[in-house]
């Protein structure tokens, strides 16, 4: 059994998309007309005891909204996983859907790799979906915040570790004094200390432009929690056991070197968002970068960023059954395959561009040019990305408070970009009307130095300033 949507605009390359705002506001719909319809609540919890709720109606159980439902509440824990994170699902009022769950996320279940990297990776148990047998048994929401960012005074030190170079840039009561770039090859370096040393360099280059460094901070691709590395790309390189052993503390270890100040690591798509929101001075602020995936980083309305995860690459925007795999996951239908340069490449051929096992990044460089020179081929790439990102951003609005939705990366660089922006606000203003949803790009000032301030910004201010 399917639920008919008919979403106004279609993307032109990728007709089939199915918006999941649009399949869950259909499902929505027929809830509403079952008499039986039943309430789900549940928690997404962590070891540590942050826990996350979420509560909504679903259809009664038996006969064709069985599938129906198991699809709505997959799709839905599986955003959350991405979003927010934690290892125990706990269900109140729908043990059958609890149980439907379990085994989807079972060894060898259809989300055995979420299982064990959301759930082992990152929160150090496999995850888990347990049937309560009321409400009353959830944990209280407890997801706090991270009182991060926005400090300025002293001497401090920002960087960002990106996998082509490493951006580091010395401040002075919030004005930079100092900012470069260091070409490196983290990727695939097996010697930790490659990483170690590099990282630590770069922070002695900016500290010789400054009379003392009263903090550090910094951000970086990958899953931080309380500056501990969880999963990084950057250190794929590394073995096991020595990413255990000396990756997984190295901003302990570089914390060390520093006497001790004020030293605090984030995910890069956080300090973006900071950034963004410092410089549009304005908060309820997503970021989203379209780049090597898709980045992502969000300002709650009181400023703080959240300890979320905000992994949007990963988080399902196409219900269709025949959506896009994610080569990595394996799961279908999910953010990179529609907002980043695999996205491209993807469409690439649809468009009539033929470019065999050429990189994905030389493929995006060629859609830049061929767009530079009016191809409609490359145009039509970027109004069905933009056409997608509409629907997309209706979506996270069900999940995220967003004023502002700050957009940037790679994808969106040239006249390309703005035919993406241009086709979301369309489909914004025409589907969501409710939605008062700002669309803006990063101004120079932010481009330039606006990562590497936020960064800075991020640890408490020192003691002796």
């Amino acid at each position: 059994m399917s639920l008919t949507v008919s979403p106004q605009f279609k993307p032109v390359l990728d007709p089939g998309f199915v918006p999941a705002v649009l399949w869950n506001r259909a499902y929505a719909a027929k809830v509403a007309k079952d008499s039986g319809a039943r309430t789900l609540d549940l928690a997404l919890v962590r070891q540590d005891g942050t826990a996350f709720r979420w509560s909504g109606k679903i259809l009664s159980a038996g006969g064709e909204n069985d599938a129906l439902t198991i699809k709505y509440v997959e799709r839905l824990t599986k955003f959350l996983l991405w979003q927010k994170g934690g290892s125990r699902f706990l269900i109140a009022g729908a043990p059958d859907v609890a149980a439907a769950l379990t085994g989807i996320y079972a060894p060898e279940g259809l989300r055995k790799f979420d299982r064990e990297f959301i759930g082992t990776k990152i929160f150090g148990e496999p995850i888990t979906i347990t049937a309560v047998a009321s409400v009353a048994d959830l944990p209280e929401e407890n997801g706090g915040v991270m009182t991060l960012g926005r400090n300025l005074g002293g001497c401090r030190i920002g960087f960002d570790l990106g996998g082509s170079d490493r951006k580091c840039a010395a401040l002075i009561d919030g004005e930079v004094v100092f900012s470069e770039e260091v070409v490196w090859d983290p990727y695939f370096q097996s010697d930790p200390q490659y990483h170690i040393e590099g990282i630590h360099d770069s922070l002695q280059r900016a500290a010789a432009h400054l009379p003392r460094v009263d903090a550090i901070g910094g951000s970086s691709a990958g899953v931080y929690v309380n500056n501990e590395v969880r999963a990084a790309s950057l250190f794929r390189g590394v073995s096991e056991e020595d990413f255990e052993k000396h990756i997984r503390g190295v901003f302990f270890t570089l914390k060390d070197r520093w006497g001790g100040i004020p030293f605090e690591v984030v995910n890069d798509g956080e300090v973006t968002a900071l950034a963004g929101s410092m410089g549009l001075n304005a908060n309820r602020v997503l970021g989203v970068a379209l780049g090597t995936s898709q980045a992502a980083g969000y300002v709650d309305g009181e400023g703080h960023i959240l300890p979320w995860l905000n992994e949007l690459a990963f988080a399902p925007v196409d219900y269709r059954d025949d959506a896009p795999a994610d080569e990595w996951s394996g799961d279908i239908g999910c953010g990179a395959q529609y907002f980043s340069q695999q996205a491209v490449a993807r469409l690439a051929p649809a468009a009539g561009f033929e470019f065999g096992k050429m990189p994905f990044p030389e493929q995006l460089v060629k859609v830049q040019e061929a767009m530079k020179e009016g191809d409609s081929r490359a145009a039509q790439i970027y109004e069905t990305i933009g056409v997608c990102f509409g629907y997309a951003i209706a979506h996270y609005a069900e999940f995220y408070d967003i004023a502002n939705l700050l957009i940037l990366g790679r994808v969106t660089s040239g006249e390309g970009g703005q035919i993406i922006i241009d086709e979301a606000e369309t489909v914004l203003a025409n589907e969501f009307p409710e939605l008062r949803i700002k669309l803006v790009v990063p101004d120079e000032k932010t481009k330039r130095h606006g990562q590497a301030v936020a960064a800075a910004s991020l640890p408490p201010a020192a003691a002796a300033v």
